[in-house]
């Protein structure tokens, strides 16, 4: 079965609904029997929704040889242009602009359905005229009640979209399970494997936004050889097999690779592609992140693209807090167990995800919008419970104990006129002897193991003082606390890690910048008293009340407290100085970032869901420290276990004093002393430094 196949009984579906519903909208332009107020809204939109039902049409047909590049980058523009940050002060996706024109609470709910909107452009390039039908007959209802009524209330409104929600929750989420787990749903591998990469006209085939990163990217790669390129891709995909056997779990059983990757890394993902069918595995690629429905912007399940509007993004985020509600969160909880329960075959195939990642954009400082959806309290503890139930759900059918990861990050064109050094740095950061690291990071270790705790302190204007607790080792000749960290799920290499004892970890965490997530934090503070956090603050917006909402919302994700579920130290010293030479140390991401010094992870272990599969360093050594007082609740009740985050906190060297081993007798012994390594056999980490 091919991917037209798999989408035809949604076809034959709205065969007859999608004719209708366009006419209905062409209709919209040339009537006047709305309000003033509201018919450039409903002009607009509609108008928008007609382009994208003729586009989706029109692409199950195009020849795209005969559209030029020029062409199709005017296409490409004219669909985003709307929300880009010089318009979006005029435009109906700006939640602010939106309230003055329609009103604050019609215009907050108005804007949201309008994003919602604007997030079916990639499904038109799909040719997916379902979603196109489904949202535009949910536009058109609207249209209706604004008709009869003038200005009906908000409270009518949010009821219409309530139940759309409601009733093609089911819908939506069963196109989101065989996404996971059915490789004929190839629109992204077809792109990857059929086009001619070298014509570059191939990259609007997704109908994300493209700028000029992913066109450089592309052109960038294609003056690689192909030696070079395999390198890259064997560097990945060889990550992902040996995280399978480090951690003693079965790939033989598997049939599926999650891909997520950047538009524009074509040519890498390709030979990738070639790469895990020698290990039986074919490729699944999901997309996900465009609707409320989804959290729009957290982008986790993606092949995309730079946004056009980070910002945009920032203002929609909560945009799903116009219907949330427990009914509805059950409702799409038993949808999610139905459809797994229909696939759940085919799910226990699912291997896990392959990500590549970019870096190298300008810092995002959002700015607080005051007509954006913000969630409720009440609604922040749904949110939290559908988390902690859907992951329990997906975990009865895709067990984590069972699949595997890996995360590779590469610099885009964004980074700077040293773009292709940076690339190469990046390249050779990927690349570093992992036996070498190995056996420095097992000196490391051998020292941590001594320990009871571990005290980290700032110096200049870092202001950490922060004492870890570690759990006291059984049998030392066959037990380790840290977990020796090379290169295979996390690339780059060079970290060792554990999950600290919560009772005894106490005081303050601090960093004057850093970047969590695409998002911009300073000064920011973080107390834990018993490994919980009891405090948090930042300087980012210019009252109390804002920043202590940013952090909530960001950083603890709507839970009260987080606990402390890692603690690491990153060994990877080229990739610190890689950092400081190219003056980018802002722009790395948390996945190199997170080795350029300790961090501190608030959320989950490492081992979340997984804790009962024994794992071993490569000397041997059971690695015990794989639960801490929170995780271990699952044997009363998996609920209270699990937070379904994991956010790190890096101190880079140059803001880091000591880091020091605390014994049993009271006796101490340093890691670090004044940013530099002090173990016996770890000098060579400090040249770079």
């Amino acid at each position: 079965m091919g991917y037209q196949e798999i989408w035809q009984p949604y076809r034959e579906e709205v065969e007859e609904r999608f004719p209708l519903v366009m006419e209905r909208l062409r209709l919209v332009s040339q009537e006047e029997t709305v309000k003033d107020a509201y018919l450039s809204y409903f002009r607009h939109v509609a108008a928008f929704l007609v382009k994208l039902g003729e586009l989706g049409e029109e692409i199950l047909s195009r020849d795209w040889n005969s559209v030029s590049l020029e062409e199709l980058k005017q296409e490409n523009h004219s669909l985003y242009e709307d929300i880009l940050p010089k318009h979006y002060g005029e435009s109906y996706g700006n939640p602010a602009f939106a309230a003055e024109r329609l009103g604050e609470g019609l215009g907050k709910l108005l804007s949201a359905l309008y994003a919602d909107i604007r997030s079916l452009i990639p499904y038109a390039y799909e040719g997916r005229l379902y979603e196109i039908t489904l949202f535009s007959e949910l536009f058109v209802e609207i249209y209706n009640i604004f008709e009869a009524e003038g200005t009906p209330g908000e409270e009518e409104v949010q009821k219409v979209i309530y139940w759309f929600f409601h009733d093609y929750g089911e819908v939506f989420t069963e196109i989101g399970i065989l996404s996971q787990n059915c490789p004929e749903m190839d629109f992204f591998t077809r792109i990857i494997m059929d086009s001619d990469l070298d014509d570059l006209r191939y990259l609007y085939r997704y109908g994300a936004y493209i700028t000029e990163n992913e066109l450089g990217t592309a052109e960038f790669l294609n003056g690689m050889s192909q030696e070079e390129i395999q390198s890259m891709a064997s560097t990945y995909t060889e990550g992902y097999r040996i995280g399978f056997q480090v951690t003693g779990k079965d790939l033989s059983k598997k049939k599926f690779v999650d891909l997520r990757y950047p538009i524009g890394f074509e040519r890498m993902v390709r030979a990738a592609i070639q790469n895990f069918g020698k290990m039986g595995l074919l490729p699944v690629a999901m997309r996900g992140g465009e609707f409320s429905f989804q959290e729009r912007g957290a982008r986790a399940l993606s092949v995309g693209s730079v946004a056009p509007n980070r910002q945009y993004l920032y203002d929609h985020k909560a945009d799903k807090a116009a219907y949330w509600d427990k009914a509805l969160v059950e409702r799409w909880l038993e949808a999610l167990r139905t459809a797994y329960e229909g696939r759940k075959e085919e799910a226990a195939f699912y291997s896990g995800h392959a990500v590549i990642e970019t870096f190298g954009e300008e810092g995002f400082e959002p700015k607080a919008n005051p007509y954006a959806y913000q969630f409720t309290e009440k609604q922040q503890k749904l949110n939290v419970y559908y988390a902690n139930t859907s992951s329990e759900i997906s975990n009865c059918y895709v067990r984590k104990d069972e699949y595997s990861f890996t995360i590779i990050a590469y610099p885009i064109p964004a980074i700077g006129k040293q773009y292709k050094e940076i690339f190469a740095k990046t390249v050779e950061v990927n690349t570093l002897d992992y036996k070498l690291y190995q056996g420095m990071q097992q000196k490391i270790i051998d020292v941590l193991d001594q320990g009871v705790a571990v005290r980290i302190t700032g110096k200049g204007e870092n202001r950490t003082d922060l004492t870890v607790s570690l759990r006291p080792l059984g049998d030392p000749q066959k037990e380790t606390l840290f977990e020796n960290c090379v290169a295979d799920v996390n690339i780059p290499v060079g970290e060792v890690f554990t999950s600290p004892k919560l009772k005894g970890t106490n005081d303050r965490l601090h960093v004057t910048q850093v970047y969590l997530k695409g998002l911009k934090y300073l000064d920011l503070e973080v107390d834990f008293q018993d490994g919980m956090i009891s405090r948090y603050s930042c300087r980012n917006f210019s009252t109390e009340e804002e920043n202590q909402a940013f952090l909530k919302e960001n950083l603890l994700k709507h839970h009260d407290t987080l606990p402390m579920g890692e603690f690491a130290i990153g060994t990877n010293t080229t990739a610190y100085r890689m950092g400081i030479d190219y003056k980018i140390q802002d722009k790395l991401p948390i996945l190199i970032a997170e080795k350029t010094g300790p961090h501190f992870a608030v959320g989950d272990t490492c081992y979340s869901w997984a804790e009962d599969v024994a794992v071993f360093n490569p000397d041997g050594k059971e690695i015990v420290a794989r639960d801490n007082e929170v995780s271990l609740l699952r044997k009363e009740d998996v609920g209270k276990a699990y937070f379904n985050c994991h956010t790190d906190i890096t101190i880079p060297y140059d803001e880091l004093g000591s880091i020091t081993v605390l014994r049993q007798d009271g006796s101490a012994v340093d890691v670090i002393r004044d940013g530099k390594f002090v173990v016996p056999g770890t000098e060579r980490l400090n040249a770079p430094l």
